[in-house]
């Protein structure tokens, strides 16, 4: 049997998973290079609105612990790629809520298409399928049972 993993490796596991998801992302529009510190903050931002839609940028600072101000701008950056919709708070004008937006725009498709094989061989050192197929089979189980899913 394996040892138990502890909280200290499952959190070095979650940052390997944040780099490893960072270099499956493709290249960002206009030829900027890798993605900069504050593409985490919109994919954490992008995170909290699939778990919780119809939600205030406040609602979301609370959530996530960012300022409200870094919400703001990843909402924005959000909204200009399509992601995400925004509309005014019924039960209170001056509030606004934020929810995926129903239609996939052409750049969150090509995010969302984008595979992990070549970065998953790279953090492996190993081009091998049995290997490769076993730790996707592994991420599969592990997207299934803990991220959100909006059906």
């Amino acid at each position: 049997m394996l040892p138990a993993m502890n909280g200290v490796e499952l959190f070095l596991l979650g940052r390997a998973l944040m780099k490893l998801g960072e270099e499956a992302l493709p290249e960002p529009p206009g030829g900027a290079g890798r993605y900069a510190g504050s593409a985490r903050l919109v994919l954490i931002v992008a995170s909290d609105i699939a778990a919780h839609p119809d939600s205030a940028v406040g609602e979301i600072a609370a959530r996530t612990g960012l300022p409200q101000s870094q919400v703001s701008t990843a909402v924005a950056r959000l909204k200009e790629a399509g992601s995400v919709v925004t509309a005014a708070d019924p039960a209170d004008r001056r509030r606004v809520l934020v929810r995926q937006a129903a239609e996939v725009s052409e750049r969150v498709a090509q995010v969302r298409a984008a595979g992990i094989e070549p970065a998953l061989a790279a953090a492996l050192g190993t081009e091998d399928p049995r290997l490769l197929g076993e730790v996707t089979a592994a991420l599969d189980v592990l997207a299934r049972h803990l991220l959100p899913r909006n059906s």
